[in-house]
């Protein structure tokens, strides 16, 4: 019998977090969280809902109408009771703050996103005619200054490879564990920076899911959908390596039919794998904070700079929109403009 799909027991098990978070929260965000099923990913629910539950317990704490109740019992018009500077004073509290006496910071980037949960929060019941003001839709994006994307050169990919490959510069602890799964992490390696898929994806990728004869991999993308990535020579002997290694190996129930096994022979997390990426990468650059996005992107780039086809790297990398590819790589995309203005000579010399 095959084992359920590693995308449902994803989902279920984000079913259960969406649940123990919600029962957190005040009861008519229930309403919310159904009405945007359709829309959303199980862990953008997630997210949304963490995020709810800091912006409740700041009001619970900060605001005077919102002190009288216990977060449980807020009734939705609440929500008309919150104005848009006691939002502004929300984001202010974000940068830094303690609970249960641990700290939390956020960045640019952890603002924008909990301030865009709580526009979308809002919209959905100011459509709804549920309350009269939509205050979070008074308030401004915080700018974001965009931060350079962090890649692997093309001689920092190969050391990366060797190391994966021989480990001669990893701890005599490392080494140990190394000996039994370099053909694996190898072909793990291999197919993220050949491909430049998604580490969730890469967990996800089953045994009957490889096809060696058309060079090519079934994956779950991102929202979803099923699509098939071609990957070429390398990634192929690498994939096959390790393939045939895998067959040799009995996995646990609920793992049989996981091509990436951890050495408990369960289909290996994207936990692990992010600190396969970090263990290697540090042998071979201490300067650049290696993550699988960054090997995406380092995939990302190489492919742009040989083809110069942003949609084929957009459709490459599973991106929905376009747009996004390009404020990815849009420095890239100004040097070969650059380049351009020096190809056309209007006087010979």
């Amino acid at each position: 019998m095959a084992d359920e799909s590693y995308h449902i027991q994803v989902n279920k098990r984000n079913q259960l977090k969406l649940r123990a978070l919600l029962s957190e929260l005040p009861a008519f965000c229930k309403e919310y969280f159904i009405g945007i099923e359709q829309q959303t990913q199980s862990r953008t629910r997630i997210a949304y809902a963490y995020d709810l539950g800091i912006f409740f317990h700041f009001m619970h704490e900060t605001n005077a109408y919102c002190k009288k109740f216990e977060i449980a019992d807020f009734d939705i018009s609440i929500l008309d009771k919150i104005t848009p500077t006691d939002i502004e004073e929300y984001l202010s509290y974000l940068q830094y703050y303690v609970k249960d006496g641990k700290e939390y910071t956020n960045d640019e980037r952890g603002i924008v996103r909990k301030l865009a949960s709580l526009k979308s929060f809002y919209n959905y019941f100011y459509r709804k005619e549920k309350i009269e003001r939509n205050a979070a839709e008074l308030v401004k994006l915080p700018k974001r200054h965009e931060k350079n994307i962090i890649r692997m050169d093309a001689d920092e990919v190969a050391r990366f490879l060797d190391q994966v490959e021989n480990g001669d510069k990893l701890t005599s602890k490392q080494q140990a564990f190394h000996e039994q799964t370099k053909v694996r992490d190898l072909a793990i390696m291999t197919l993220l920076l050949g491909t430049g898929i998604r580490v969730s994806e890469c967990v996800g990728i089953n045994m009957n899911d490889v096809d060696f004869e058309n060079s090519g991999i079934k994956i779950f993308r991102k929202g979803g959908y099923e699509s098939v990535v071609y990957f070429g020579d390398e990634v192929q002997e690498a994939l096959s390596d390790y393939y045939y290694e895998r067959k040799g190996i009995e996995a646990m129930p609920g793992s049989t039919d996981a091509l990436f096994l951890s050495l408990q022979k369960k289909r290996i997390s994207v936990r692990a794998v992010e600190n396969l990426v970090k263990k290697y990468s540090k042998t071979v650059t201490t300067l650049k904070n290696i993550t699988p996005h960054k090997l995406r992107s380092t995939y990302g780039t190489e492919l742009y700079r040989e083809t110069g086809d942003i949609y084929l790297v957009a459709d490459v990398l599973g991106h929905k929109d376009v747009n996004t590819t390009k404020k990815h790589y849009a420095a890239i995309e100004d040097e070969r403009r650059r380049q351009a203005a020096k190809v056309v000579h209007l006087r010979k010399d």
